[in-house]
């Protein structure tokens, strides 16, 4: 009788005991991420300007993300039930990122196109994202219920601009692989989860592809062969 009372008292514990055993459910999401690129510098030589000595010299560039900006992101949660353990996750959203990009000489020294352009660059984007997760739980204890998540999906970049010394490609393809924790309350579930994401395409629009670039805009493109995105995510959900 005694294990019996306090089995029950546990279960009465629970906030939302029966929630996981929806075959379908949905929600929302909202989260922080900083984004970066992995640089892949040409090895072909550019013309640029020593921006410490105003030299105009020839010779090869190297690039690098200087800068991780914080952006945001929102989005809609809809999971299917496939088992006790085991949930598929369709959860599009809106991702808003910003990075920069510096350009140095061999010496070290910033280096810039041509008179009155920078020795950095902005790099804005905001993609649509469709990522589908296989999300694996452990048992609840309690009130909380630790998780892994991994998947992956496709990205459609909606803010090129063509003004940009820098333009991205429109598509990505992707994976994602994170842990999170399913807190449940009286009204709802609260999951914080931290995720890595990887870009596999190369996001660098070539110069070949767009329409009357300035020249001192040429340096900044032809001085990268490829840019692969890398984002660290931290989202919270609400189910």
């Amino acid at each position: 009788m005694t294990f019996c009372a306090l089995g029950a008292q546990a279960q009465k514990a629970q906030n939302r005991p029966y929630v996981d055993d929806k075959l379908f459910h949905f929600g929302f999401q909202l989260g922080v991420n900083f984004a970066t690129f992995h640089v892949a510098e040409s090895s072909i030589p550019v013309e640029f300007t020593d921006a410490r000595t105003g030299q105009h010299m020839v010779d090869t560039v190297h690039s690098r993300v200087s800068t991780l900006l914080p952006g945001f992101h929102v989005g809609f949660v809809s999971d299917l039930r496939l088992c006790k353990f085991l949930n598929l996750r369709f959860c599009p959203g809106l991702l808003f990122t910003s990075r920069t990009l510096s350009y140095q000489s061999a010496k070290g020294n910033p280096v810039k196109g041509g008179i009155g352009t920078s020795s950095t660059v902005d790099v804005l984007a905001i993609p649509i994202y469709l990522p589908f997760y296989l999300k694996w739980s452990a048992e609840r204890e309690g009130n909380y219920r630790p998780y892994v998540i991994a998947g992956g999906g496709v990205s459609f970049n909606v803010s090129r601009d063509h003004e940009k010394p820098v333009l991205l490609n429109t598509t990505d393809y992707f994976c994602e692989v994170g842990f999170g924790v399913d807190l449940y309350f009286n009204w709802f579930k609260f999951c914080p989860e931290i995720t890595y994401r990887i870009g596999f395409a190369n996001q660098l629009c070539p110069i070949s592809e767009r329409n009357e670039v300035p020249v001192d805009n040429l340096f900044y493109t032809d001085a990268i062969s490829r840019l692969t995105s890398h984002c660290v995510c931290l989202t919270f959900n609400f189910e």
